[in-house]
């Protein structure tokens, strides 16, 4: 999609679609918009065929009064006192998605009236982000895709302060950028785990650092990962054909003396359960428990695309979990790279004994901040549905950094406890610890877990099991999350919001 910026006069305005924000008093909130469209508005509003307090509502009239603008589209964007970036984006989602199937090639979007610098920043990168994924589509494993003949190419952005250019340039990169490592996750976690398998992540991110300069890719193979004494991580991949890999993107974008921001993604490319085996109904979805992973290449590819002055280091261990004669069995006991034993209670809770071997290997970076991202338990489904990503740190500071940028970029978190009283589920009567803690608290235990490894840095977890995809029907795909967040946290770290 390309994006103009343009300040123009509405009322002699020539574009394929004019789209109109209309709040619940059925104004624009743009005084310039308001005087070139009122009574063109007021006309379609007496008909009663837009539903102006739900956003993402929408009205497509060819009847545009003395307009030039070929469609008139207006967008009902709810009450005007509780419009954010967020309901304006679920609102530019149903405009684009709608603008795309008419044959529109071209439109032009009239923003709510801009009170300031930061309100244009928040409002155009919501829009442009939000109409880039409205748009995604997962094909690849087609036939045959049938593409739209007259796809929507073209936003124009009416700019109608001139001060503000910069605000909209700078937002149009940022959610540009994002959206496009949001694609790379989904794309990532679409494919079929007969595809993107261990390898395939691994080659995926060496796609990623071609062309770019200050980016170096590193790949440990198993036998690297036995020399360093990831038993834990080695365990998951015995029952598997497809080796284990450690794949390891580190982005130089400040001094060397700098201390980097480490992001850890589980690459679980397909999980059976091992012995433990799933049950078998939507056992096909297990192929999204290397969301993690893949949202760490994105917000790596998002971080070189915008050429952040930051070090972040991207981590994503990455396996199949599958049954197999060599495989974890219930009881067994491995040692870590940390030199911390772990009896395998069960063999499903594979993802933190993958996750565990990679956090010890982050210490080497002598990291400012650790940030593990997983599809680690169904029990924050349970607790947090979809909506919010479960954050559990040993930092306050940390914590409410990643709560804030959740809430600055529409990809929210909510953070739970992991107190000492949580620790003893743990216990085991053969080794150092367990890998799970019992039904209750499944989430934070987990979380208890990773934290054993994560004493020597500051550390934050997000569990994603209930954010990264959408289950079953017609709507079922990866989300793409938490990239937007991750993004938002570099950005706000290396000073460019």
């Amino acid at each position: 999609m390309d994006y103009i910026i343009k300040k123009a006069d509405i009322s002699t305005l020539r574009t394929g679609c004019l789209v109109v924000p209309v709040f619940s008093n059925t104004h624009s909130g743009n005084k310039l918009a308001d005087e070139a469209s009122r009574e063109l508005v007021k006309k379609l509003l007496k008909k009663g065929d837009l539903k102006t307090s739900q956003s993402g509502h929408t009205l497509l009239s060819y009847d545009t009064g003395t307009l030039k603008a070929e469609r008139v589209l207006l967008l009902a964007c709810g009450d005007e006192k509780e419009f954010n970036s967020s309901t304006y984006s679920t609102a530019v989602a149903a405009a684009v998605k709608l603008l795309d199937e008419s044959n529109t090639i071209d439109a032009t979007f009239i923003l709510p009236e801009l009170t300031d610098a930061d309100n244009a920043y928040d409002l155009v990168r919501s829009l442009v982000n939000s109409a880039e994924n409205s748009l995604y589509r997962f094909d690849e494993c087609k036939s045959e895709s049938k593409p739209n003949k007259r796809p929507l190419k073209k936003i124009t952005l009416l700019l109608t302060d001139g001060k503000l250019k910069s605000r909209f340039e700078k937002a149009v990169a940022h959610g540009r950028a994002i959206a496009n490592g949001q694609t790379r996750a989904k794309d990532l976690a679409n494919l079929p785990g007969n595809i993107c398998t261990p390898t395939y992540l691994a080659e995926q991110a060496q796609d990623i650092k071609r062309g770019i300069r200050k980016m170096k890719v590193s790949v440990l193979e198993e036998k690297d990962m036995h020399k360093l004494g990831m038993g834990a991580l080695l365990s998951v991949s015995r029952g598997s054909r497809q080796p284990a890999k450690l794949i390891v993107m580190e982005y130089r974008g400040a001094s060397a003396k700098s201390k980097p921001v480490v992001l850890v993604g589980k690459g679980l490319t397909f999980d059976a359960g091992g012995i433990s085996i799933k049950p078998a109904a939507k056992m096909d979805e297990m192929k999204y428990d290397m969301c993690g992973g893949a949202s760490v290449l994105g917000a790596m590819q998002a971080c070189a695309e915008l050429d952040l002055p930051i070090n972040v280091v991207g981590i994503v261990p990455s396996s199949e979990n599958l049954p197999d004669g060599d495989a974890n069995k219930p009881g067994d006991i491995v040692t870590s790279m940390s030199g911390q034993t772990i009896e395998v209670l069960n063999t499903d809770a594979e993802g933190r004994l993958i996750l565990c071997d990679a956090l010890t290997y982050c210490d080497r970076y002598n990291p400012d901040v650790v940030i593990d991202i997983a599809t680690l338990t169904g029990a924050c489904i349970v607790a947090l549905g979809s909506h919010a990503s479960g954050l559990m740190s040993n930092n306050d500071a940390l914590a409410d950094d990643l709560t804030e940028a959740g809430q600055q970029s529409n990809d929210r978190v909510w953070r739970l406890p992991i107190w000492d009283d949580y620790q003893q589920q743990l216990d085991s009567n053969f080794a150092d610890m367990a890998n799970i803690g019992g039904p209750a608290a499944g989430t934070i235990t987990a979380a208890c877990f990773l934290s054993r490894f994560t004493k020597k840095y500051k550390w934050a977890h997000l569990d994603i099991a209930g954010s990264a995809w959408v289950s079953g029907g017609k709507e079922k795909g990866a989300t793409g999350r938490p990239v937007s967040l991750l993004v938002q946290y570099l950005l706000k770290r290396a000073k460019q919001v």
